[in-house]
């Protein structure tokens, strides 16, 4: 199994399983696209291309993690947060079909499962926690700094966890599913943490600026969001 990126490769999960995700996948996308007519408009565009962009070139930058493993940034929670769950997605696997065509950066055949991975299930257990969390949060700066975070952590475990599931339904290799569950889970909380600053910071700063293109603000909040930092926390 390849430790040294999120993506999966060809050949780790076997072709009846990469095809039933490839299906899973096109649904969830088409799902997607249907719903996220309802929220893109002239104003959430324009972001949703800053987005696609800025995880593009956070995920191709891999760090170490443990001795022998690396990883990278996923984007889902930060994408959930500016731009709502359905755009967010689709700029996620958007990225992950260019990387993978362009880039060989995940396998053809795995194509479904890491998108599956990364731009649904990330996505979707991100945004889970953020209408939990923005419902309890203050509506501010900090609040929707502190949301990004633990969606953040959230977002990559699962999607971490969703590889081990595809590889318990059809892994190619003799490793242990338990070792590999928790190999992921480990490493992935790791990660998790480095991308919740990340996402943290980068939503607080277009808070600060422009809380108006921030769609978790605007879709929880209850009054004006402060614009000025001091006020804001």
């Amino acid at each position: 199994m390849d430790a040294q990126a999120m993506h999966i490769a060809n050949g780790i999960v076997n072709g009846p399983v990469s095809a039933l995700f490839a299906i899973v996948a096109m649904i969830g996308l088409a799902f997607c696209v249907l719903r996220a007519r309802q929220d893109l408009d002239e104003r959430l565009a324009p972001v949703a291309g800053l987005v696609a962009a800025f995880i593009f070139a956070v995920q191709m930058l891999n760090f170490p993690v443990l001795p022998g493993v690396s990883g990278h940034l996923l984007g889902g929670a930060l994408a959930a947060m500016l731009v709502g769950p359905w755009v967010g997605a689709l700029c996620v696997a958007t990225v992950l079909v260019v990387q993978c065509l362009l880039f060989a950066d995940g396998g053809l055949t795995a194509l479904g499962l890491n998108i599956t991975n990364m731009a649904l299930f990330g996505t979707a257990a991100a945004y889970l926690f953020i209408v939990v969390l923005m419902r309890v949060l203050p509506k501010t700066v900090a609040g929707a700094a502190a949301t990004a975070f633990v969606a953040s952590v959230v977002s990559v475990v699962v999607a971490s966890q969703g590889f081990v599931l595809q590889y318990a339904l059809g892994g190619t290799t003799d490793l242990s599913l338990g070792t590999i569950a928790a190999t992921m889970a480990g490493s992935h909380l790791l990660i998790g943490v480095g991308e919740g600053l990340i996402a943290a910071t980068t939503v607080a700063t277009v808070a600060r600026v422009r809380p108006d293109i921030v769609f978790a603000l605007r879709k929880f909040r209850t009054a004006p969001v402060p614009t000025l930092a001091g006020r804001a926390a």
